[in-house]
C-alpha cells in the first residue's frame, strides 16, 4: 500500500483491492491486493497507464456523474472477472472496491446457457412432433442441428439398399436431400452409430481424413467433427454429423453431451416416423386386401354392393360382403355379407379370416349348414375372442327367373322385393358364429320373378342415427320404405339410393359399419354365349 494512504481508513484491512483515485484521475492510494492486481498502480501514477481501460473509462465518467451516481463497472483483469464498486468522498476523491465475480458470472452464463438449451430442446421436441413424415423429421434434425450446434449437419438414416438417404444442411442455408453410395467406415465411429453404438469422442476423428462426400459444397476447412447416433425405438434411427469450420472453437465435452440430448430427440421421432410409415404400409396392404369387391351381373344374376364403414378416415372395418361365381355354368353362385363384433383394424383382420375360410369352403357351398359348422369351429379355434353374424345366398338364374337359397346366423333376415314395391322378410333365422360350440341355422329357398330384388344388409343402416333431431334412429320401418321405393331399378342404382338417404340421415355424425348387397333378377331376357362359358349377355 502507498505510504500517504490514512491509517484511519476503514479499507486499509478489506480482503480484495481496494484504490484511491482523484479527481484527475491519479491513483491516491493503492492497498495490497491492489498492487497485486495493478503492480504500476503507486502513488500519482495515472489510473489509465496503469489500470485497464474499462476501469479508467469508468473512473472518467463517475467523476462527472452526480453525487448517487453509483455505476458498477465490470470486466477482465488476466482471467479473471471483476465488479468496479464506487465510492465518492467529501474531498472528491473516488474509492474503487474491486470484487472478483468470476464464480458469479460463471454461474449465471451457465444458468444462462442452461435456459437456453432446455428452450432449444423444447423448440426441437416441438417441431420434430409435429410430423409423422420420417423425411421431414430428417429435414428438421439437421437444419435445427446446423442452426444452434454446428456450421453444418449431415443427418444419415439406414437404408435398405446400397444408398442411405441423406440430408445436409448448412448454417443458414435450407435441408438438400439425396442418397449417398458411401462406405461409413471411412468415418470413425459413423458405422457405429448407424448401429446404435455409443459415439466417439470428436478428438479421435481427424478432420483432415474426412472424406469428401461428408464435407458440403462451399463448406470450406472443416475444423472439428462430431458424430452422434440417433437412437430409436429399440433399433438406431441414423447418425447425426455435426461439422465446425477451421478457426471456430472445436466441440467441448459439453456440447458433445448436448448434441447427444439433441439427438435422443431426434432419433426418438424418426423412429416413430419410420413406424408410423410402416403400420401405414401394412395398413395400405390389408386394405387392400380386406375392402370388398367391385360387383357385377354373374351368369344372368345381377349382384351390386356397398360399403361405408363407421369412420370416414378408415376404409376398412368389420361389415363385408363377396359372390363366388359358379365353377360350372349353370349351377348357383354363392353370395356372402357378414358383421363382425367390433370396428377397425381388429375386426378387418377377423373378416380376412372368415373371408378366406369361407372361399376355401366353396366346394360345399350348396350345403350351408356344413359350412357353417366348420367356419365356427375355426373361429373357436383361434385367439379372436369376437363372434360375427352372416348370411349366405345362392343364387342360379332359371327360365328367367333367380332361384335363391338363403342361410341367416343371427343376422337381420334379409328383404324380398317385389316389382311392385311389396316387401317381404326372408325367414331364414339362425345362431351366432365364432360365439357357441354348434352354429344351427335354418335355409330358406326363395325365388326372385323378374323386377324384383333381394336386399342383405348389416344392422348398420336400421341403427344408424340422426334425422332433424340428430338423434332418431333411422329404424326398420324406414329402411324397408326406403327399399320399396328403389321397386323396378337395376341394382346398383338400389345401393346407391340407400346409401344417400343413409348417409343424409347420419350427416356428419358417428355410426357403425354399413355394408348392403342387391341380389335382383333383371328384367330381360338371358341370351347364353356360344359353348355356355361366358357370363352371358341379356336384350330388352
Amino acid at each position: 500500500m502507498s505510504e500517504a494512504a490514512p491509517a484511519s481508513l476503514a479499507w486499509t484491512s478489506v480482503p480484495y483491492p481496494v484504490l484511491i483515485v482523484d479527481r484527475a484521475g491519479t491513483v491516491r492510494h493503492a492497498n495490497t491486493y491492489a498492487l497485486g492486481l495493478f503492480p504500476a498502480a503507486g502513488c500519482g501514477v495515472p489510473l489509465a497507464e496503469c489500470a485497464p481501460a474499462w476501469l479508467a473509462g469508468a473512473h472518467d465518467r463517475r467523476t462527472v456523474a452526480g453525487p448517487d451516481d453509483d455505476e458498477v463497472a465490470s470486466g477482465q483483469i488476466a482471467d479473471r472477472s471483476y465488479e468496479a464498486h464506487p465510492t465518492l468522498q467529501e474531498d472528491g476523491d473516488v474509492v474503487w472496491w474491486l470484487l472478483d465475480d468470476t464464480d458469479h458470472r460463471l454461474a449465471r452464463q451457465s444458468l444462462r446457457m442452461e435456459r437456453e438449451r432446455t428452450a432449444f430442446l423444447a423448440e426441437a421436441s416441438n417441431a420434430l412432433l409435429s410430423s409423422l413424415n420420417l423425411e421431414r423429421c430428417m429435414d428438421v434434425t439437421a437444419q435445427l442441428a446446423a442452426e444452434h450446434l454446428a456450421d453444418a449437419a449431415v443427418v444419415i438414416a439406414p437404408g435398405s439398399g446400397h444408398r442411405l438417404p441423406v440430408v445436409t444442411c448448412l448454417r443458414g442455408g435450407q435441408p438438400h436431400r439425396d442418397r449417398w453410395a458411401i462406405d461409413p467406415h471411412e468415418v470413425p465411429g459413423l458405422a457405429e452409430a448407424l448401429q446404435g453404438f455409443p459415439p466417439v469422442p470428436s478428438r479421435w476423428i481427424d478432420p483432415v481424413a474426412a472424406p469428401g462426400w461428408l464435407i458440403p459444397e462451399g463448406f470450406g476447412e472443416v475444423g472439428s467433427i462430431v458424430v452422434t447416433p440417433l437412437p430409436g425405438h429399440g433399433v438406431p434411427a441414423g447418425a447425426l454429423i455435426l461439422l465446425r469450420r477451421s478457426g471456430v472453437a472445436a466441440f467441448s465435452e459439453e456440447e458433445e453431451v448436448f448434441a447427444r440430448l439433441f439427438a435422443a430427440r431426434s432419433g426418438a421421432a424418426m423412429s416413430a416416423a419410420r413406424m408410423y410409415a410402416e403400420q401405414s404400409s401394412v395398413s395400405q396392404v390389408l386394405m387392400r386386401e380386406l375392402l370388398p369387391p367391385v360387383l357385377h351381373q354373374i351368369s344372368g344374376v345381377e349382384f351390386a354392393g356397398g360399403y361405408r364403414p363407421s369412420k370416414d378416415r378408415d376404409r376398412i372395418g368389420g361389415d363385408f360382403y363377396d359372390v363366388h361365381p359358379a365353377s360350372v355354368e349353370g349351377e348357383p353362385s354363392f353370395a356372402v355379407l357378414g358383421d363382425v363384433c367390433g370396428k377397425g383394424l381388429e375386426a378387418a383382420v377377423l373378416t380376412g379370416k372368415i373371408r378366406n375360410t369361407l372361399h376355401a369352403l366353396l366346394p360345399m357351398a350348396g350345403d350351408h349348414q356344413r359350412m357353417l359348422e366348420l367356419l365356427n369351429g375355426a373361429l373357436l379355434d383361434s385367439h379372436h375372442t369376437r363372434f360375427a353374424t352372416l348370411v349366405m345366398a345362392s343364387a342360379v338364374r332359371e327360365a328367367g327367373a333367380v332361384r335363391l337359397r338363403v342361410t341367416s346366423a343371427g343376422h337381420p333376415p334379409v328383404l324380398i322385393v317385389r316389382a311392385d314395391g311389396t316387401v317381404e322378410e326372408g325367414t331364414s333365422r339362425g345362431t351366432l358364429v365364432g360365439a357357441f360350440p354348434g352354429a344351427h341355422a335354418t335355409t330358406a329357398d326363395e325365388v326372385l320373378a323378374p323386377g324384383d330384388f333381394c336386399a342383405l344388409f348389416t344392422d348398420g343402416f336400421v341403427e344408424a342415427r340422426g334425422g332433424p333431431m340428430g338423434g332418431e334412429m333411422f329404424g326398420d320401418e324406414r329402411f324397408q320404405e326406403a327399399l320399396s321405393r328403389c321397386a323396378g331399378m337395376p341394382a346398383e342404382a338400389v345401393v346407391e339410393h340407400v346409401q344417400m338417404l343413409a348417409s343424409q340421415w347420419v350427416g356428419s355424425g358417428r355410426h357403425d359399419d354399413m355394408a348392403v348387397m342387391i341380389i335382383a333378377a333383371p328384367k330381360s331376357r338371358h341370351l347364353s354365349m356360344v359353348g355356355g362359358h361366358t357370363k352371358g349377355r341379356f336384350t330388352a
